[in-house]
């Protein structure tokens, strides 16, 4: 797997990979500046080349690299988190295997929307006030965006809420704030703001 620093979508598979106690098993290069990582991107390079003969395009990622061929699998980061939580269960009772259970699909997909839409640094600022308001009146009665469990909603809206910008966003939220807080000391998720600093 290879992830970027300060991208949200890279810091979405990092903390799937945690939840999932994949984090030992599924080899990850993490890339910074060309000049700070260069045998990062050397190698991914070489895995965008091998997928593609004469391969001039950008060097994306996330990106999934299959170790047998050296190709590129994906670069899609929804594909991606699909088949880490459907396809490669968590192996202990202490991580749960589902975070993406088929009775709550529907539900992850609608979240993930309205936080694509409506809680980016670019969404109208109406917008994303309504959408915070919606999300704190979610949590008066669950600890977790779907209810009792943290699922993949979860991934999802606490990390668009760290990447939201200055910190007044949730001051009139307490219960969004605490989320944020709360989800932060969970270890899949404590300190992965930077997935590059987990590589030192």
């Amino acid at each position: 797997m290879f992830l970027s620093a300060n991208c949200p979508c890279s810091l979405r598979i990092s903390i799937t990979l945690g939840l999932l106690g994949l984090t030992d098993s599924v080899a990850t290069t993490f890339l910074a500046h060309p000049a700070e990582t260069p045998d990062a991107f050397a190698a991914l390079r070489r895995a965008y080349e091998a997928t593609v003969h004469h391969y001039d395009g950008p060097l994306t990622a996330p990106a999934l690299r299959d170790r047998w061929s050296g190709r590129i699998v994906s670069n899609h980061t929804p594909d991606i988190l699909r088949d880490l939580a459907g396809l490669l269960p968590g192996h202990d009772a202490a991580r749960p295997a589902v975070q993406r259970p088929p009775a709550c699909a529907t539900d992850i997909d609608a979240l993930g929307e309205l936080v694509e839409r409506d809680l980016t640094a670019g969404a109208e600022p109406s917008r994303r006030s309504s959408a915070l308001d919606l999300l704190e009146r979610r949590l008066a009665g669950h600890p977790y965006a779907l209810g009792e469990e943290l699922t993949a909603a979860d991934v999802d809206l606490w990390v668009a809420l760290v990447h939201l910008g200055p910190a007044d966003a949730l001051n009139a939220r307490p219960r969004l704030r605490d989320y944020v807080r709360r989800l932060g000391n969970h270890p899949a998720f404590r300190g992965r703001q930077n997935p590059v600093s987990d590589a030192a």
